[in-house]
Order: structure tokens, then sequence, then C-alpha cells
């Protein structure tokens, strides 16, 4: 970074809902920083605790939370959401007021929000970072797409991490026919890098998401496990103050991994088996490792990407009432993620920034 520039700030403010939202921003937060800008970190939960381990120089900023829950029951997600709107909505005002102070005590120079609907200014650029320009939810896909298309439009422009054109990864979830809004396909998003690694396990677990769902997944994936004979390194995806590791017979248990660790272990591992979140897809392209899906129940999206990717061939997936360790054979007869590695020019992208 150039001390001597006249560095502009950025507020950058991921969606807690699950970690996958926090972790695809790291790559921007770097490039940020790269490029001369002061990035400040904004998010709550489990999202603002991983990405105060990876920034712990950075400045973090604590948001209201959408206090996201998922149903015990998949049938039930959409309706735990409804339920959860009010709750919902006041966190995206409150957001507002928040970050209106914020802009003016933190002399804040720009926005970019990754899926919080409150994370705005029209004082400053603010660009709103989405994979989900439709937003499937079943029978009222329609409405809810139209919903977030109407608040992407108040944004300068929109970043989608996917490519425009055939082959990507997000099909019509990231793709409709005519935005009335800016678009920029930025591709796929990762803090991962290839690395010729010696095999460290012959299978990688890695769970994420709210609860229940990541718990429910772990307790079945326990007793799974008991029936695989390889090396399995299993992480849960719990993000507490200090890392724990334990090992149980021919399983490495982690609650969970920073960066490095966890690139280093994907790297290490021949198959992996995980949700079907689309910044673990955006992960695996990028190190073009065959995997397994299990969707978390009730979750439109998940279960879209998944149905998609074996459709193409690429990554077989099971329901998670019906998951038994025996579906991983299937792994052999998939091709795998493709790498689609595009050339991003940071600087150009951050010129949203420089039109104030």
């Amino acid at each position: 970074m150039d001390l001597n520039a006249n560095n502009k700030t950025i507020l950058i403010a991921p969606l807690n809902w699950g970690l996958g939202h926090a972790t695809r921003c790291i790559p921007i937060i770097k490039a940020l920083q790269e490029n001369d800008y002061i990035p400040i970190i904004a998010s709550d939960g489990i999202a603002l605790e991983l990405l105060r381990k990876e920034f712990p120089y950075l400045q973090t900023l604590e948001l209201p939370s959408y206090e996201i829950e998922y149903s015990k029951n998949g049938k039930n997600f959409k309706w735990k959401l409804l339920k959860n709107c009010p709750k919902m909505i006041e966190a995206v005002w409150n957001e507002k007021k928040l970050v209106k102070k914020w802009i003016k005590k933190y002399s804040i120079d720009g926005v970019i929000s990754d899926n919080r609907l409150g994370v705005f200014s029209q004082k400053v650029p603010s660009v709103f970072m989405t994979h989900q320009l439709n937003v499937m939810t079943g029978n009222t896909t329609w409405i809810t797409s139209m919903l977030h298309q109407h608040i992407i439009k108040k944004y300068k422009e929109c970043w989608i991490p996917d490519l425009e054109e055939t082959p990507n990864l997000t099909g019509k979830l990231g793709h409709i026919k005519k935005a009335d809004f800016e678009t920029r396909y930025i591709g796929p998003l990762s803090r991962m890098q290839k690395r010729e690694t010696p095999k460290q396990y012959d299978l990688m677990i890695i769970l994420s998401g709210p609860e229940p769902q990541r718990g429910l997944l772990e307790d079945k994936l326990r007793t799974e496990i008991l029936k695989y004979n390889g090396k399995v390194v299993f992480i849960k995806g719990i993000i507490e103050k200090d890392q724990i590791k334990e090992q149980i017979n021919n399983v490495t248990y982690y609650n969970f991994m920073n960066t490095r660790q966890l690139e280093q272990t994907f790297n290490g591992s021949d198959k992996v088996l995980c949700r079907s979140g689309y910044t673990t897809i955006m992960d695996l392209a990028k190190l073009n490792k065959k995997a397994f899906f299990i969707p978390t129940p009730g979750q439109y999206e998940q279960e879209y990407l998944a149905k998609k990717l074996k459709k193409e061939g690429l990554v077989p997936y099971a329901e998670q009432n019906d998951f038994r360790i025996e579906n991983l054979e299937e792994i052999d007869l998939y091709k795998g993620l493709p790498r689609l590695d595009t050339a991003l020019d940071w600087k150009t992208l951050f010129q949203v920034f420089e039109k104030n």
C-alpha cells in the first residue's frame, strides 16, 4: 500500500448466512488493500468472527443480525424465513441508519454490500454483489426475484461472481434476459489457490450454514463416516475463539480452519463432501476438485445448483435424508468442476469508487 497516496476508505459488508458470503469477500478485501484502498469490514455473527480472524489488523464494525434460521424440516424452510421477515426488515432499517452514521464518522468513500439489503448510500458509490439475480423460492420465485432486482436497481453497479457466457456456474440464478441495472460479471471468486500437494486425506468433509441444519448434517455424517475406510478430515464449520482438533479413529475433526490451513487441506484431499453452496462451488472450481453434494433441505438455491451440476455430469448429489456413505462411490462417474479462470482487472473494477 502506498502510504503517500490519498487512500479512499471502502466499507465492505457480507451477509451472515453461513460462511460463504464472508469468505468470498476475502479476495476483494485483499485486492482493495493491494490497490491502495482502506477496507472497513462490517457484518455480524460467525461471518464477522471469521473475517476478524483473517484480518485482525483491519477495523471491523458490527451490523444488526438478520436472525436467519433454518427449519428442522426442509419443507418448512420458506415459511420459517417468512416468519422471520419482520425481524429482518427491522435489521435492514437499522443497517441503513448505521451506514449513514458510519459514512460520516469514518469518512467512507464507497460501499460494497454482499447481499446486505440495507448497506447502501446515495452519498457515495455503492455496489451490490450477488450470484442471485433470480432468488429461487419455489412457486414464489417470480416475486422474490422481482423484489430482489428492485433493490439492486438503486446501487451504482451489481457485481456477479460468475461468467456472463456459458459455461458458467450459476445458470439461471445469476443470469437474466435483460437487466435494467448496471451488471458486471467479475468471474468466480475464491480465496483458494491450486497447489501441487502430497495427498493427506482420502476425503475432506466441510460443513457450513445456519443451524439447526449444519448440526443435523454433522450428526448424520459422524455416524455414516464410521463405515468409511479411508483417511478423513472433518471440518465442522463452527467459528470459535480457539481451534480445536480431535482424532477419532481414521477421522481428524476441526471446529474451523483459517484460509491457509483450508487451502492446504483442500489441495491435500482426494475428494470433498460438502453442501452445494455457491461459494464452496467456486472454491471447488478454482481447485479443480471432485466432490459430492448434500444440499441444505428446503434451500431452493442449493437444490437448483446441485441438480444443475449433476445434469451437466460434473458433481453427484443426494438429499440429506437419503445420503449413505456408499454414495461417494458415484464421484468417480462424474468429471468434477472445471477451472473457469478469469483475469480480473481489479483496478478497472474499483474505478466505480473514483466516479463520485
